[in-house]
């Protein structure tokens, strides 16, 4: 035995008359099979986990950095900055729009590169829209293209979301695969309300008459540096790990992909995109929390939304494997566009805490509907398998469907904020965008009742 598979070993408590890792240089493991039950009890479990949580810490990190934006465009106009509401929403949505996009190729990263080492590279360049924004905000002559430039490199948090649950899916058996990429996401997603929680509270607490906003980029760093440490150290690379360019390509030719990536993006857009832009909402519509104190305290209180968000999404996947994915969205669905009506109803009376219980409320719907949603891509593609014609299994198109769909509803993070800026630049008020939300939230309805629900159709009565 190898000295660096003896401390392997002795590092994880297994036993060396059990189950062994042969693992080669660069911590390249060859003969992972967690689906053996001797292996995974052996030493499968406590590797998997292990490699799990450095993942969650990661990815936690990640969407820290896909919203540090959203959350400091707030503060730029008291800053200094000279910068139009128009500016203002494309540095709030465009981390959304690179990251979705960055989703597709990270898909891929895990196969191609290992998913130790690309933890490691996807961490580290965290580092550099984290560094960026210290610099570039601690100057009020920074020019927008610079900012601009900066909010779109934080998109590399956003795309840290396909990698990681692309690598996680390798390490766990199918019958425990469901625990653990939600667990994964769930823990990611949690990122966007720690960030709204704690950038307020650090960019104004050792404020002396001004605020202090390079720290909201400076206190992620020495986390970000141990995140890319304990990956380094701790993780491991799977030989067995495959990309399925050509189930890709083919799942693009699947209508049930577009689908269920328009509801995605109703509800994973919608949880992202509303995350990115509940800071400013709060901002923008009680002008009576514009001191200094109380203004912090309220947008402070954004952090509640992803958070409830987050929270939310297992309770989705649960319900969805005991009602149905299909039913479970669009109740999620139909929650959503109520609330959202409410907010319109509500808004010309200014009343805080109703705005901010009903936005609790959309956020919990759209974490459910996150869950549900996600939970009907590989049972929806399993049906499809029954009747497959084509050269390339439903099932192969199924496993590469989670990572497309899970980009392209990441585009929602996109979508919403540019829509409520382009109403408030053109109405002065948000309400022309709420509404236009309600409509989306009642066609997407209508579409996942007609296309998975409504008697007739191959899925009725298949707990889709």
């Amino acid at each position: 035995m190898s000295a660096q598979l003896e401390q392997e070993q002795h590092r994880t408590g297994t036993p060396t008359t059990q189950a062994r890792l042969e693992m080669g240089p660069g911590r390249w493991v060859h003969n992972w099979d967690a689906e053996d039950p001797g292996f995974w009890e052996g030493i499968g479990r406590t590797t998997a986990n292990t490699n799990l949580r450095w993942s969650i810490f990661a990815e936690f990190l990640g969407f820290v950095v896909w919203q540090l934006f959203a959350v400091v465009a707030v503060y730029l106009p008291a800053a200094g900055f000279q910068l139009s509401t128009t500016q203002l929403f494309w540095l709030i949505s465009m981390p959304s729009l690179v990251g979705a996009t960055l989703r597709i190729p990270y898909t891929f990263m895990v196969a191609r590169f290992g998913g130790r080492n690309w933890t490691i590279v996807s961490a580290l360049l965290l580092l550099i829209p984290a560094g960026g924004l210290a610099l570039a905000v601690s100057n009020p002559a920074t020019p927008f293209w610079l900012l601009l430039t900066l909010a779109g490199l934080a998109g590399f948090g956003g795309g840290n979301f396909a990698s990681s649950m692309a690598n996680i899916t390798y390490f766990f058996p199918a019958s425990q695969k469901g625990w653990a990429l939600g667990l994964n996401a769930a823990g990611g997603n949690l990122g966007a309300a720690v960030a709204q929680l704690l950038v307020p509270i650090a960019i104004t607490i050792f404020a002396a008459g001004s605020l202090q906003l390079p720290l909201a980029g400076l206190i992620w760093i020495p986390l970000i540096l141990l995140a890319a440490y304990g990956a380094k150290r701790n993780m491991h690379n799977l030989s067995t790990a495959r990309s399925d360019v050509r189930g890709a390509l083919a799942c693009l030719r699947e209508p049930h992909l577009w689908i269920i990536a328009a509801l995605y993006i109703g509800t994973f857009g919608s949880f992202i995109g509303f995350s990115a832009v509940f800071p400013k909402l709060i901002h923008d519509t009680f002008p009576q929390y514009s001191s200094f104190t109380l203004g912090t305290a309220a947008l402070s209180l954004a952090f509640l939304g992803p958070l409830v968000g987050s929270l939310a999404r297992p309770a989705g996947g649960k319900l969805a494997d005991k009602i149905g994915g299909a039913r479970i969205t669009l109740c999620a669905l139909a929650v959503m566009g109520l609330v959202t009506l409410g907010v319109v109803l509500i808004l010309p009376a200014a009343n805080f805490w109703a705005f901010l219980a009903l936005f609790l409320v959309l956020f919990a719907a759209s974490g459910i509907g996150n869950g549900s949603t996600y939970r009907m891509i590989p049972v929806v593609f399993a049906l499809r398998a029954e009747n497959n014609t084509g050269n390339v299994s439903a099932a192969r198109k199924g496993a590469a469907a989670l990572g497309l769909i899970s980009a392209i509803g990441a585009y929602g993070g996109f979508m919403i904020p540019q829509a409520l800026g382009l109403s408030l630049s053109r109405s002065g008020s948000y309400t022309a965008a709420f509404v236009l939300f309600v409509a989306l939230y009642a066609a997407l309805m209508f579409l996942v009742w007609f296309c998975y629900i409504r008697r007739g159709t191959a899925f009725a009565g298949r707990s889709i």
